[in-house]
């Protein structure tokens, strides 16, 4: 037999090659359709609420409009803001966000992991942090601004409680949920409960704690807004409250919408690395 039937491809890889050639299509229109209409619907929502506001069947002084909105966001982009530059002010508030989200997320996982480890200190423990999940944690703000002041740690510590259980919950339940035949088989193997813990448990639940990752960055902006809100020097939460108090709703409505792009721009960086992190895992092309 020649060489060139040898190295000639099948007419079943011609066929699988064609099927995922058509799904790689298929799947990059349906992004495409994805985009366009995320793009049409924010369009629509802004056209509408600009001739309802412009029209008078809202009313412009308490809902504003997208041009005002927008012409605030320019203006403290040009020329800054009452507290000074808009750079300063998101940094600001992005900082206190940022540590408060790695505090808490590493307490989380840290108590998560090990009280799903330890079936004693999740039963000693178990009712306490029931309890405290119950409380509602955006209250406990006004007491850290009590507790540490105007500065920082206050809306540190709001971020805090507010990204620690949702991480917490949901590293117990990856610790929880670890193949119990995985464990088994390290364990005949001669692994220690210290090696079973890092090689087999944390890294069976990561999939379950980046889950928790995603909506506990949104918590920790949360936390930093609400205790500048509260009292502050800097910030966008102290934005906002000025706004409010000069009854100046685009600079409320523009406060917010910077702090939906800074936490978009987050989500993707938690996006693109967990795709990096979990390359192994199969893509769902439904999706």
């Amino acid at each position: 037999m020649s060489p060139e039937v040898l190295s000639a491809p099948s007419s079943v890889d011609v066929v699988k090659s064609d099927r995922a050639h058509s799904r790689a299509r298929a799947a990059r229109r349906r992004k495409a359709v994805v985009a366009l209409a995320r793009v049409l619907l924010l369009v629509a929502v802004l056209g509408l609420w600009e001739v309802l506001s412009r029209t008078g069947t809202i009313d412009p002084f308490n809902f504003s409009m997208p041009s005002k909105i927008w012409d605030q966001i320019h203006t403290w982009v040009m020329h800054g803001t009452a507290l000074g530059s808009l750079g300063a002010q998101i940094w600001v508030t992005l900082q206190e966000a940022l540590v408060g989200w790695i505090l808490g997320v590493v307490s989380g996982v840290v108590s998560g992991i090990a009280l799903g480890r330890v079936a004693f200190l999740a039963d000693v423990l178990g009712p306490y942090i029931k309890v405290l999940n119950s409380i509602p944690r955006i209250v406990l703000a006004p007491i850290f601004v009590i507790w540490f002041g105007l500065g920082s740690a206050s809306k540190i510590a709001s971020a805090v409680v507010l990204v620690f259980f949702p991480v917490f919950f949901n590293a117990f339940q990856g610790a929880r949920e670890v193949d119990r035949n995985l464990v088994a088989n390290a364990r005949i193997l001669g692994a220690s409960d210290r090696r079973v813990t890092l090689q087999v448990v944390i890294p069976s639940a990561t999939s379950w704690i980046f889950t928790s990752l995603h909506v506990s960055f949104g918590f920790a902006l949360i936390g930093a807004i609400v205790g500048e809100y509260i009292g502050a020097t800097q910030g966008i939460g102290l934005l906002v409250a000025q706004s409010q108090g000069t009854f100046n709703a685009a600079g409320v409505y523009a406060a917010m919408v910077i702090l939906a792009v800074v936490a978009l721009a987050a989500e993707g960086l938690l996006t693109f690395a967990e795709r990096r992190i979990f390359r192994w895992k199969p893509s769902d092309s439904g999706q």
